[in-house]
């Protein structure tokens, strides 16, 4: 069968180092688009941090997807309609906030244009050598407000669609069965990179969210080509008819693919593209 989606993780996948969609990429993108082809970002991101994307790649104009929070919600870019959304319950987000405090990490949740962080100024953590701002970095990348609040736990009165921790590396990679021993089988928790991990409503995964729509509207599984690069893009790349791990993307993910493209600063995703879509170069 042809191709008639096209699913993408955005960080380490569509963008380069710079967050940028270079440009062999973007036209073979949009011309995709023209041609009939359905275009999906899949990200851990919120919808604000996925739209000015969306709005380069004119997905708007063409029932684009925004699949964000890794799955828990799944947004119409030409309507704003939200077409699948899994929260947590609010006594689950009460309880990991809870437990995290017994952690050094910072928890990061959101409420509209807002995110909600313990101390603004805790803001630096290690992945092997790199200092992050990561307080800065996560929240200009959602496009977020920010605010504190001593006590997220205490503040939460909201489902969450995700609850974000991030932590050195190190740290995250020695203690993250702690983090998660309470809740490991009530709720999905997953690093997303090496210096986040997360939580978010049982069963939520990328694969989910596109079967939840994907499949009402007709389309078949082997019509799909999903790229990634991170462990959460595992069941996505799993579930399509193609499933291509970037170059760059983590051992576990190159195993279960069905093939390897280049980097994300190689254009791997339209090398990728003009190989299985005749007709678009």
């Amino acid at each position: 069968m042809s191709i008639r989606v096209i699913v993408m993780d955005v960080d380490g996948t569509m963008s380069n180092h710079k967050k940028e969609i270079t440009p062999k990429t973007k036209a073979a993108l949009k011309k995709a688009q023209e041609s009939g082809v359905k275009i999906i970002l899949a990200s851990g991101r919120p919808d604000s941090g996925l739209s000015d994307f969306a709005i380069e790649l004119e997905m708007g104009r063409h029932h684009g997807l925004l699949v964000s929070f890794n799955g828990s919600r799944v947004t119409d870019c030409q309507t704003g309609e939200v077409l699948f959304n899994e929260t947590m319950t609010v006594e689950q987000g009460k309880a990991v906030l809870e437990h995290m405090k017994g952690f050094n990490v910072r928890p990061m949740i959101d409420k509209g244009k807002y995110m909600y962080v313990n101390d603004v100024y805790d803001c630096m953590i290690k992945n092997g050598e790199q200092e992050i701002n990561i307080i800065q970095y996560e929240s200009r990348g959602g496009k977020y407000k920010l605010c504190e609040m001593d006590d997220l736990a205490a503040f939460v009165d909201y489902p969450l669609n995700k609850i974000l921790t991030a932590g050195d590396s190190i740290y995250l990679k020695e203690h993250y069965r702690e983090m998660m021993e309470p809740f490991k089988d009530t709720l999905n928790c997953m690093f997303t990179a090496p210096f986040y991990f997360e939580f978010t409503a049982q069963g939520i995964d990328k694969a989910k969210a596109l079967e939840a729509v994907l499949s009402p509207m007709g389309y078949m599984q082997d019509e799909i080509i999903a790229f990634g690069d991170g462990q959460n893009d595992k069941t996505m790349i799993q579930y399509a008819g193609i499933g291509v791990a970037m170059d760059n993307a983590v051992e576990e993910l190159k195993e279960v693919a069905d093939e390897i493209t280049l980097s994300n600063e190689d254009d791997g995703i339209a090398v990728s593209l003009y190989k299985h879509i005749p007709g678009l170069v």
